[in-house]
This record gives C-alpha cells, structure tokens and sequence, in this order.
C-alpha cells in the first residue's frame, strides 16, 4: 500500500503536469493542428456531471437490458445504445463502417455456450500525434437474469465504467467542438465478455484496431459508483492499480493531476503485489499490460451488492461517479497533451 509520497516524487509529478504542453485558448479554429498554451480542461471536466450521469445509467442498467449476458439479447441491446450513444454526439468509429468489433463464437471457450458478441469502438483522432493512442475502456456486460427471472442490472458493474467512459468521450469532444482537440488520438473502448473471462480485450489486444506498440497507455474503469466499507467515514477516494507497474511517468502524472485538480484519496492497498485479492489480474487493463502497455485501473473496491441483483442505480453515488470519472479524463487529457509519450521503464 503506497501511504507516503516523497517530496521529491511530488515535485516530479507537478514539473510532469505544469511543463506539458496545453491546448490553445482561441476556439476559432478547426483544432486539426493547434497552438499550444495554458488552457483549463476543467470547464470540459465539468461537463460530466452526476446528472447526465444518472439518466444513462438508470437505462443502461435497467432490466430491458436483461443483465448485459455476453451474446445475449440484453448485451445485443447495449451494444446498439451505446452505438446511438457515439452517433448523435458526433463521435466516429474506430472501425470504417461500424462501431462494432465482433469477437466470434469461436474465440470464447470450447463447449462455453457463449455466442458471437461485440466490443465497441469510437475514436476521437488526435491533432499532432494521431498515430498515438489513449485507451479508455469499460466493460459493457453484466451476468444476466438469474434462474427465477430477476434481472442482475450490474449498475456500479460496471454500468458505472460504462456511462463514465460515455460523458468522458462527450468531454473530449466538447474540447474538439471548442477548437481543442487532443494531441493524441483518443480510443473509446467498450468491451464484451469480462464477466467470462477477460475475452473482449483480449480479442482486442490480439486483434488491435490500433496498434499496440503505439499504445500509449489504457485507462481502465470498472466499477466507480459506490463507496466501500473501509471508506464509509470518507467517500472522497478512489482504488488505484497498476499506475506503476509499467511507467513511473504515468503514475506521477496520476499523483500530479490529481493533486492539481481533483485531491480525492487515491488509495493503493490493492495495488500491493501480495494482495489476496489480485485485481490487478481481474479487470480488462491486464490484457493491454502483459502486451506492454501502461495501465490504471480504476475501482470503488467490493460491497455487499457485489454480483447481486440488489446492484442498482438507485445506490450509485453519483457525485462520486462524476469527480471519478473527471479525474480520467484530466489524467488522459495530461497524457494525450504531453510532448513527449511516456516512458515504459518497467517490464510487464
């Protein structure tokens, strides 16, 4: 559990953030190639409010969603939410005519059951260095409905990452519809198949639309709308993983923007090599890690809903969800907008 921050180490962290380059103030250009200068990405921040938040989820985790099985008709109707989602912002596609990856029956274990289903992907191409990406990603099932029809909504899992990954997109483009678009190009990635086993990044990390060697880093949400029992006293953190496996770069960034913009708790217990837990092999970020790439797991820790059908969005704290899910978007902002890619000093 990482409790103590060296004084050296902050004043790494904030040269890391305050010397990094910052998007153009002017919103009169097309943003393609800006001029870079002091500019507040907290107006865009701000825009992923608790509200927007709640009214998503409240549909995405209802049971006309059935659960969000894997190939199931539930997941099928996900899927195309979050499509019509991306379209009427304006967000494109990864992919040139569809926004959907699929991950064919054949890829899921031998004898499983589990049907062809799809991952989704928008992009936001970047201005400079368009050929470096920053992964976002969520998971986008759940378990489905239990044997006597109650339906597992999975809200906080992790509907909560889903509609996350969704108002930080919209924050991004507001940026691009502002004139400042990202440096990097910015990956959008909603994933089939968690709750079987990891299959919808694995399907992507062996089968990247972008290339993984110019990965830049996965910023990786599962579950950020609830509060824990170790935190009832204080519901101002977040669990953070893996920020420091790979680069020492991206997890000062992490500390810094945070200490700039956010200050929640950010609290390492489960990122302690000999955590009984081992969630940093247990979430969608660790197929981008054991190909190389910097990773941050982002989590609210367990609670007593955890894989029952009492997971629902009426006990999301959505003030939470929101500062969460803005200090991801200001960390993926920092290493999107950064001159030079961060530095992997660490092997997988």
């Amino acid at each position: 559990m990482k409790q103590i921050v060296y004084t050296a180490s902050i004043l790494a962290s904030v040269l890391l953030v305050n010397c990094g380059p910052k998007m153009t103030e002017s919103g009169s250009h097309s943003g393609e190639n800006v001029a870079l200068t002091d500019v507040d990405p907290m107006p865009f921040a701000e825009s992923i409010s608790p509200e927007e938040l709640k009214e998503m989820l409240y549909v995405y985790a209802s049971d006309e969603f059935e659960g969000r099985n894997t190939g199931e008709p539930g997941q099928k109707k996900a899927v195309e939410y979050l499509k019509d989602y991306y379209i009427d912002q304006g967000i494109p596609s990864a992919l040139e005519d569809t926004y959907f990856q699929t991950v064919p029956e054949s890829f899921f274990r031998a004898g499983s059951g589990i049907k062809a289903s799809e991952n989704v992907v928008a992009f936001i191409k970047g201005s400079t260095k368009p050929e470096e990406y920053i992964v976002i990603s969520a998971h986008l099932d759940h378990v489905g409905v239990r044997d006597d029809g109650e339906v597992f909504n999975g809200a906080d899992d992790d509907g909560s990452g889903t509609v996350g990954v969704l108002e930080i997109a919209e924050a991004f483009n507001k940026a691009v519809e502002a004139g400042y678009r990202p440096q990097r190009s910015i990956v959008f990635l909603h994933v089939t198949g968690e709750e079987k086993g990891l299959y919808g990044s694995r399907y992507y990390a062996e089968n990247p639309i972008f290339p993984i060697e110019n990965t830049v880093a996965d910023l990786n949400i599962d579950m950020i709308g609830r509060v824990d029992d170790a935190h009832k006293d204080n519901e101002n953190y977040v669990y953070l993983i893996g920020s420091d496996k790979l680069s020492t770069q991206l997890d000062s960034i992490s500390t810094a923007v945070n200490n700039k913009y956010m200050n929640i708790d950010l609290d390492y217990t489960y990122n302690d090599e000999n955590d009984p837990n081992r969630f940093y092999y247990r979430s969608d970020h660790y197929n981008f890690a054991k190909q190389g790439v910097p990773i941050i797991f982002y989590f609210n820790g367990t609670h007593e809903d955890y894989h029952r059908v009492s997971d629902t969005p009426d006990k999301i704290n959505y003030p939470m969800l929101a500062k969460r899910a803005q200090l991801v978007f200001l960390t993926a902002w920092e290493v999107a907008n950064r001159e030079d890619r961060i530095i992997v000093d660490k092997a997988p």
